[in-house]
């Protein structure tokens, strides 16, 4: 099963749609990880075997956090980052968490596509 850990810029609903589709899924909040560094955090998602989910842009950075090295990782790229759109795009991603590979790839989803690399 696909575990998840959720950022704090993310709104407290997403955590709670991943645990009602199934999925294991914890808060940067919810760990009182709020406002603890990226490094830190990503070590911390690495340790717990757990994909993080963020709109922070920083993770793309494979040379910073190459995908190989770490559970995975989602990152939201969004024009808009209210809390219905965010939610929006992630119900849109829930058939794609079941059949798509996620394990040490990079996921970068805007409104309309989601980029892998692995």
């Amino acid at each position: 099963m696909l575990a998840f850990k959720v950022d704090e810029n993310l709104p407290s609903q997403a955590t709670k749609l991943l645990c009602r589709e199934g999925y294991d899924a914890v808060s940067v909040l919810d760990q009182r990880l709020g406002g603890a560094g990226d490094a830190t955090v990503a070590s911390v998602c690495k340790n717990e075997g757990r994909i993080l989910i963020t709109l922070d842009t920083g993770f793309a950075d494979i040379r910073t956090y190459p995908p190989r090295d770490f559970p995975g990782f989602i990152v939201l790229r969004l024009r808009r980052q209210s809390a219905f759109h965010v939610i929006n795009i992630i119900k849109r991603l829930m058939p794609l968490l079941s059949s798509q590979p996620l394990a040490h790839c990079l996921w970068i989803v805007s409104e309309t596509k989601v980029r892998v690399k692995r």
